[in-house]
């Protein structure tokens, strides 16, 4: 439910026809979060004091399935691929630093985060690799080329 409601506001402001490109991100992204998630969590590396299904899973089920997918979509539907090579790469910066300074703003004043073989700097490097890696799962599952008009 969640997930129709975030794809029908995020393409709203784009075209009607992309509610199938959003579906596309938003499981592959789901995907990739879902192993990274439980592999850093399994391992110890980041802990989870406040979630849902405690029972379940150490990661943090509404950040890994709905928060990052749903960003990941807006990140991909609005990518800039015919603008310059700097404008592309401070597109993946700021995204991926928001996410990072929200993250470390959580674990520093909040009990929802609790660090113990982690640093912001994994956090970073973690979302630039899978905006990447969904970025090119997109380009390829459209068959996008750079040239393409989007």
């Amino acid at each position: 439910m969640f997930f129709v409601c975030f794809c029908r506001f995020a393409v709203n402001f784009r075209s009607k026809n992309k509610i199938r490109e959003a579906s596309v991100i938003f499981c592959f992204k789901q995907l990739i979060t879902w192993l990274l998630g439980l592999f850093v969590a399994e391992f110890n590396l980041i802990e989870y004091p406040v979630r849902l299904f405690a029972n379940a899973t150490k990661a943090s089920f509404t950040f890994e399935y709905f928060v990052y997918p749903s960003i990941c979509v807006i990140f991909n539907l609005y990518y800039p691929e015919r603008k310059s090579l700097f404008k592309r790469i401070l597109y993946y910066f700021i995204y991926t630093a928001a996410i990072t300074v929200f993250e470390v703003i959580l674990e520093k004043y909040t009990q929802n985060i609790k660090y113990i073989n982690w640093t912001w700097y994994y956090t970073f490097l973690s979302v630039y690799l899978t905006f990447f890696l969904s970025r090119a799962y997109f380009k390829w599952f459209f068959k996008i080329s750079n040239n393409a008009p989007c």
